[in-house]
């Protein structure tokens, strides 16, 4: 078990250094794009598609699927690791495929939330000033109308009233008692 938890945390390493590769370059996968399309499907020049980079769960799964067990047949077939041999190969080898694709949504999500934080670093200043202008306006409105509630509350209130008659002798002088 901790053999296969380096691999699976290797493997999420690589899969984001795989990802963040492609994003800065896509020439293996424009080449591949070449050479099995035609010239009016081939894809674009602004087009930054790779083989993980945006590109959709199942296509990015195969991907990493079919390098990882080319890999690992050529490991089978040319040393004396029998990868695929027993039950602790396979899980390795699973391993490695979920912990690059984990990897690879970890960079995209990284990634992206680095763009929106360097597109929104010049209005986050003026946000958090706004925000801490309007704090400031809010309490002193609020110490405003304490204070406001404090003289309306020495202002209601009236001096005693003269001794009246109670209930009982108002009755008595109704004659209802």
């Amino acid at each position: 078990m901790g053999l296969e938890l380096v691999i699976f945390i290797a493997a999420i390493l690589f899969g984001i250094f795989l990802y963040w590769r492609e994003s800065n370059g896509n020439g293996l996968y424009r080449f591949v794009n070449k050479m099995v399309n035609s010239k009016a499907l081939q894809m674009k020049p602004e087009n930054k598609k790779g083989f993980v980079y945006k590109q959709a769960f199942l296509p990015r799964l195969v991907f990493v699927a079919t390098v990882f067990l080319l890999i690992g047949l050529i490991f089978q077939f040319l040393t004396p690791f029998k990868i695929f041999g027993s039950y602790n190969g396979i899980s390795a080898f699973a391993s490695i495929v979920f912990g690059t694709l984990i990897g690879t949504y970890l960079a995209n999500f990284v990634l992206k939330s680095g763009k929106v934080i360097e597109e929104k670093s010049d209005s986050l200043g003026d946000i958090m000033e706004d925000a801490v202008e309007k704090g400031k306006d809010f309490i002193e409105d609020l110490k405003a109308k304490d204070t406001d509630t404090i003289e309306e509350n020495e202002a209601i209130e009236e001096p005693p009233k003269p001794q009246e008659k109670s209930a009982r002798e108002r009755l008595k002088d109704k004659g209802l008692l």
